[in-house]
């Protein structure tokens, strides 16, 4: 049986329709819910991606389908499964995964994307010259991953690239990428707190209150004033 229909009915079987109401309500009701917790959604796919893995093979028509589900949770296992699978993907695969992010976007959707993304195009000079291209999109939300993508890499964060990417955002006044700004500061000063200190007291003028207020969470100097 096709694993999407068979997805479907689990979720149907497991829907919660009093959580499904509160879900989308906190995601300003953009999307329709089942209403499953992430544990519990995550029980339903959990053998299917361990068979999927040694398939060695990124089954495109079952994401695609899956994607355009109305529910919610169609879009977050298309997230965790490409999440992975991500061994399996290369630089090929970014234009099939952009139309997702280009895709009922919202903040959920793509900071799960965030992983992927900076698998693909880590030690990469092609990924590399393709992230700089999206942290000047049209589209914040394609910045949005672009600034955030090296969340979590710690000692392997290429500050270079991250400081060349806040530079070509730091005039928006979009909450999302002010936001974002923030916090791919404020992650990396855990690593290295002189290079974020120095960042922001070089470009404090330029910087929006909010990106400066979540950057120096961990910071012990006051940098807001």
């Amino acid at each position: 049986m096709d694993f999407y229909l068979t997805l479907k009915s689990d979720f149907e079987k497991n829907q919660d329709p009093a959580c499904a109401e509160k879900m989308a309500a906190y995601m300003r009701n953009l999307f329709p819910f089942y209403g499953l917790p992430t544990p519990k959604r995550k029980a339903l796919y959990q053998s299917f991606l361990k068979a999927e893995k040694k398939q060695k093979q990124v089954n495109w028509e079952l994401l695609d389908q899956s994607y355009a589900d109305e529910h919610r949770e169609f879009q977050y296992f298309v997230i965790d499964y490409l999440s992975a699978m991500h061994r399996l993907l290369t630089l090929d695969d970014v234009p099939h995964i952009e139309k997702y992010l280009r895709t009922k976007a919202w903040w959920d959707s793509i900071d799960g994307f965030n992983k992927t993304i900076g698998y693909l195009v880590s030690n990469n000079s092609k990924g590399r010259e393709l992230i700089l291209n999206w942290s000047t999109d049209p589209d914040f939300w394609i910045r949005r991953i672009a600034i955030d993508h090296q969340l979590g890499r710690k000692e392997q964060t290429d500050t270079e690239l991250l400081e060349k990417i806040l530079l070509n955002n730091l005039g928006s006044t979009e909450f999302f990428i002010t936001k974002a700004i923030g916090w791919s500061l404020r992650d990396y000063s855990k690593t290295n707190p002189d290079w974020v200190r120095n960042f922001l007291k070089v470009h404090k003028e330029n910087m929006n209150p909010l990106s400066i207020r979540e950057a120096s969470k961990y910071i012990a100097e006051n940098l807001q004033g």
